[in-house]
Parts: structure tokens; C-alpha cells; sequence
């Protein structure tokens, strides 16, 4: 298969292409890939390094300000032209959207060329660009069911998240490797970079409360919070680290997990059944995040604080209430599991190849 996929800004679209990519690759080794991301966000870096051919076009997304719509408008005309030589190029099978306001100029690009188009949407509420996007697309693929009447009667299915299959294959964390014990409970605690420095500041002080708990506490700071965090002693039972490859491995250890809600974190708690107390950013657009947080609390699948509502010991009770009450946890993972779509990536590859299919049978 030859394909083409793009998606931008934020690990929350990126990791989620790449899944997409990973499982064609797994069904199809000789399939061919051409990303086309931003010039100057995280997919620059990110793809190039897993080998995957990369090309970036200027991108940016609309604002309230008007000078800088003018640039924007400029930039989403030339890259309309950049993307239609791209496409007639590389003659893909079919072209794949995973969000971001980049994945506009390519997706309007293939349908005006007469190619098969499929979009991925990760958050409860769908993006500005996916919901413009869906008149020219195949068929959208979406992460939470409450999705479905966001888009046109028929134009979109239940796939799951991609990142949720990965998340099930990544391999068990040996917590001794991080100074952790094998035999007591386990609190993850991660925050994503955006808006971060207000909440490491508040667990600066609320991870001292932790002292003398049964538990152990895992603070995953982040690389730019972590000299700021470390300049504070913290009880034994609580280890700070700046990051860690490969975080789902700790997950599976992991009995409760405080964290954002991005889709992608999401997936993977569903996935793994991981009862959560989730703390939304507010600094993301349209509030998806609480949103997102809050379709796993309606389904009694998740808690919930918000950020504004953190004061002094409101974490730590949470976190108790949580961690020590064996029923409510089992309640939650069921519920998690009611949610589940194992097969994700597998699920948005047997549809790929239905579409294409579907065109090489006309």
C-alpha cells in the first residue's frame, strides 16, 4: 500500500499516525510512506528519526488576531499547490488525516485530485479541522462513541485510538529497575509540558503528604519541571524521575495513575485498565481535554479534578479515597473495560483497505 498521512503539532496526533503507519507496516512490510507534517513542530523531529520519509510544508492555525490570519491565509494557499505536487508525486492509494491544523491542505488537496481519504479523530469533541475536513473524506475514524453525531449520518465509525494496540504490546515494567517495590501499590503521577509548571508547583508541597502511606508514589516531572521539583527533599516512599521511555511499561505496573486527559493518555488507561484521577489541562483548545475526561467519569470509568479545584491535600484525598477502596477500583476497571477497543490499529487497517479496495474494484 501506498500511503500518504499527515498529522501535526502535538504527540496527541502524532503518536497516533505513527501507530497507523506501524500496524500497515506489520500487515503490508513492502507498503511505501510519505508524512507531510509542519516545518516547525514536534513531527520534524520525531518522524524523520523512525526512518519515515518527511516532508513539511508552513502551516499555522487561525487566530483572533488579524495580521497574523493574513500570513496564515497566504501560507494555506501555497501549501495547497506544495500538497497537490506531493500527492501527484508519490500517487498514494490512499491519504490519512490524524489532525492538526496542517492535515487541512492535504486532505482538501487529494479529494480535488480524486483520492481516497480517511480521517482519525482522537478527542471526545472532534477539532475544527477534522469537523471541516469530513465533507471531503471517506470515512472518519473515531476514539469515543459520543463522537459519532459530531460528524455527518454515516460518515464515521467507532475505531478506538491506535495508540491503545501499542499500549498492549509494550513490555512489562520490572519495577525494581526503578528503585520501586514489587510488592507495594503503585501511584503514577505524569503532567504534560503545557501549563505543567502550576501543577509540579502545587505537588511540590502536596508530595509531602504522601509520608508514612502504604504506597509508593512515581512523579514523572517531565525534563523542564525536574530541576525546579528536585530542588525540594520528598519522603522515601516517593520517587521523582525526569522521564521515562516508554511509560506504558509502567502503567502496567501502575494501580492508580494522576495525569492529564490528551486522547492518546486516555487510550492507554482504557487499554490497560488503569483507574485514574485525571486533572485536564485548561490551556488546550475548545477545553478538549476536560471533555475528554469527562466521557470517563459519565461512564464512572474515571475522577476527576480540575485544575482550579486543586488545593492543599485535595490530591492525596483523592488518592486515597481511590487507591484504598478495592471495589471502587474493580468498578472502575470493569467500566474500562467496557470501553475497549483492543484492536484499533487493526480495526483502522481493515477499513484503509476496504476504501482503497473499493476503488480498485470500480
Amino acid at each position: 500500500m501506498r500511503v500518504i498521512i499527515s498529522a501535526g503539532g502535538t504527540g496527541g496526533h502524532i503518536y497516533p499516525a505513527l501507530a497507523i503507519i506501524n500496524k500497515i507496516k506489520e500487515k503490508e512490510p513492502d507498503s511505501e510512506f510519505l508524512y507531510i507534517g509542519t516545518h516547525n513542530r514536534m513531527e520534524k523531529d520525531i518522524v524523520p528519526a523512525k526512518g519515515i520519509p518527511f516532508k513539511s510544508i508552513e502551516m499555522y492555525g487561525f487566530s483572533k488576531k488579524i495580521f497574523r490570519n493574513i500570513k496564515t491565509v497566504k501560507c494555506l494557499f501555497k501549501a495547497f499547490k506544495q500538497c497537490k505536487k506531493m500527492i501527484r508525486e508519490f500517487n498514494p492509494d490512499i491519504v490519512i488525516g490524524v489532525g492538526g491544523y496542517v492535515t487541512v491542505p492535504v486532505i482538501v488537496s487529494a479529494k480535488k485530485l480524486g483520492y481516497k481519504t480517511f480521517l482519525h479523530e482522537q478527542n471526545s469533541l472532534p477539532g475544527k479541522s477534522n469537523k471541516f475536513l469530513s465533507k471531503y473524506c471517506d470515512l472518519v475514524g473515531v476514539s469515543f462513541e459520543s463522537s459519532l453525531d459530531k460528524f455527518p449520518l454515516g460518515k464515521a465509525i467507532v475505531t478506538g485510538n491506535p495508540c491503545s494496540e501499542d499500549a498492549l504490546k509494550a513490555p512489562v515494567l520490572l519495577k525494581s529497575t526503578l528503585g520501586l517495590s514489587a510488592t507495594k501499590k503503585l501511584v503514577l503521577i505524569v503532567m504534560g509540558s503545557l501549563g505543567a509548571g502550576r501543577v509540579s508547583k502545587y505537588l511540590e508541597s502536596e508530595l509531602q503528604k504522601f509520608e508514612g502511606k502504604e504506597y509508593e508514589v512515581l512523579f514523572v516531572t517531565g525534563k523542564s519541571s525536574y530541576d525546579e521539583v528536585m530542588r525540594h527533599s520528598y519522603p522515601k516512599n516517593v520517587k521523582i524521575i525526569p522521564f521515562y521511555e516508554g511509560l506504558t511499561s509502567v502503567m502496567k505496573k501502575t494501580d492508580v495513575m494522576v495525569s492529564r486527559a490528551g486522547a492518546s493518555t486516555l487510550s492507554e488507561l482504557i487499554a490497560l485498565e488503569v483507574p485514574s484521577i485525571l486533572i485536564p489541562s485548561p490551556y488546550v483548545a475548545n477545553n478538549h481535554q476536560y471533555l475528554n475526561a469527562l466521557d470517563l467519569v459519565n461512564q464512572n470509568a474515571a475522577l476527576m479534578i480540575e485544575e482550579k479545584d486543586l488545593e492543599e491535600g485535595s490530591l492525596i484525598k483523592k488518592v486515597d479515597e481511590l487507591i484504598n477502596n478495592e471495589e471502587k477500583m474493580e468498578e472502575i476497571k470493569v467500566n474500562l473495560r467496557k470501553m475497549q477497543v483492543h484492536d484499533s490499529a487493526t480495526v483502522i487497517y481493515n477499513n484503509l483497505k476496504r476504501i482503497v479496495n473499493d476503488e480498485k474494484n470500480k
